[in-house]
């Protein structure tokens, strides 16, 4: 396997349409989660990958584990608990229309993934014939104890000799930006790529522009996507990349928002694909850009594109019907 991904994936109820959740009397079952959202993407650009997590052993756990095994995604390290007080963590996501934008409801207190503990994964045997490794600042902010095996799980990653992506997915329902700063800023000296919005890089460090990022934490690589929202469903989608002092940028895309979430990791999966497969920073910028763009597309948080359609997207095909 190239890439080891590690955080929590949630079982995603969506209301039919943009319907509310209070008046909805059915709902959409989706399985998603930050690091296997990327897991996922970039195994539909061709990568090995492995997911690592801990699951509660019952029908959502294995709902969970199955819809990323569907997608090419290794499961077999997850950890599994019998604990009863263990649960799969669920989130509500409403799809808006303007005025109204789209919100999350989270249901996942006590989960599976918010009981992870140092000691839990072995790592040694996860990393081993890796390349890459991703995590995200949701997952420390689970628990006291899960943001310590996402420490561990870096210094382990760095001494496996892997590069090592981390995404600050800020969460206001979840932690503090105070809180969120003073338990991330230790984990950047272990970290080669970081990927941020703007708005995120604010609210954790105080700053947006890349190169002060790049200053304040001493990473070499800093990730950053773009996002303007004129409305709810018609957004403007680009991003760059910040490398040793260049900043190397992609094209922007005017996008139909099907559903927003996931953009993010499929813009991280996709940097990763392109970058364990070529040295080229503008390539790589342009096709992740190009992968996460069509992620707006579809609903659900898994990518359901394929590379040729990143392929021809770059090329500017056009959007009549493919015959």
């Amino acid at each position: 396997m190239d890439l080891v991904t590690f955080g929590e994936a949630m079982v995603r109820l969506t209301p039919p349409g943009s319907q509310r959740i209070e008046q909805a009397r059915s709902f959409d079952v989706y399985v998603g989660g930050s690091e296997l959202n990327v897991s996922v993407a970039a195994a539909r650009m061709g990568i090995g990958t492995t997911w690592l997590s801990r699951l509660p052993s019952n029908a959502l756990g294995r709902m969970i584990a199955g819809r990323a095994r569907e997608q090419g995604v290794d499961v077999s390290r997850v950890a599994w608990t019998d604990d009863e007080d263990d649960r799969a963590g669920l989130y509500f996501v409403e799809l808006g229309a303007a005025p109204r934008p789209s919100s999350v409801l989270y249901d996942r207190t006590g989960s599976a993934m918010s009981r992870v503990r140092p000691g839990t994964i072995d790592w040694a045997a996860a990393f081993d014939g890796a390349r890459w490794f991703h995590t995200s600042g949701i997952t420390p902010a689970l628990s006291e104890s899960a943001a310590a095996a996402v420490g561990e799980s870096l210094v382990a990653a760095k001494q496996a000799g892997l590069t090592v992506s981390y995404d600050l997915n800020y969460r206001a329902k979840l932690w503090s930006p105070d809180k969120a700063r003073t338990v991330q800023e230790p984990f950047m000296r272990h970290v080669d790529v970081l990927f941020a919005s703007a708005d995120t890089a604010r609210h954790v460090f105080g700053i947006g522009e890349a190169d002060r990022l790049h200053e304040r934490l001493g990473i070499g690589t800093i990730a950053m996507t773009v996002r303007e929202c004129p409305r709810v469903s018609l957004n403007t989608w680009s991003a760059s990349v910040f490398c040793e002092g260049v900043v190397h940028r992609a094209p922007t895309y005017e996008v139909e928002v099907v559903d927003g979430v996931g953009a993010g990791d499929a813009f991280a999966a996709g940097l990763i694909a392109a970058r364990l497969r070529t040295a080229d920073w503008d390539t790589t910028v342009r096709e992740a850009t190009a992968l996460s763009a069509l992620q707006h597309t579809v609903p659900g948080d898994f990518i359901q594109s394929t590379r040729t359609e990143v392929e021809q997207l770059l090329e500017g095909e056009s959007l009549r019907i493919s015959r």
